[in-house]
């Protein structure tokens, strides 16, 4: 199962929440309702931009914050089912892909897994029954 060569949203792991949130606002960017005190998404055109707290971030993907490599940056490819995003793990794997966290259901009550390319940047894929992808691909955040 090829990727399709899109990335549905950027993460970064950031030092504050809140205070990346009003800078991100500042700069006119539009946060989502799905956005809670640990987490905000950000609504770019035909993207997502998380903001998670760094630590956060890297117990979700199974790294240590402070391991060599980890840039506090994950990109995300969300799909359709739980099946799909096994398949493209998988794929990811077969095509040279280091796992870095075998996909599982996940506490945002979601189903994820992360690998890294060559470089070690890490790549998550997800299934996210909250925001659907619409006919492009691209995540569906409510207002």
């Amino acid at each position: 199962m090829p990727l399709d060569p899109r990335i549905t949203m950027v993460t970064l792991g950031v030092a504050d929440v809140a205070a990346s949130t009003a800078f991100y606002e500042r700069l006119g960017f539009e946060k989502s309702s799905a956005s809670q005190e640990s987490v905000t998404f950000l609504k770019l055109k035909g993207t997502v931009l998380g903001l998670f707290g760094r630590a956060d971030l890297a117990e979700d993907a199974g790294v240590e914050d402070s391991e060599p490599g980890f840039s506090g940056v994950t990109l995300a490819h969300n799909l359709s089912s739980e099946a799909e995003v096994d398949a493209a793990f998988e794929h990811a794997l077969s095509c040279g892909a280091k796992p870095v966290k075998r996909p599982e259901k996940v506490f945002w009550g979601g189903y994820s897994g992360y690998f890294a390319d060559p470089d070690g940047h890490l790549w998550e894929l997800a299934f996210n029954p909250f925001a659907p992808n619409d006919e492009n691909g691209f995540m569906l955040l409510p207002e």
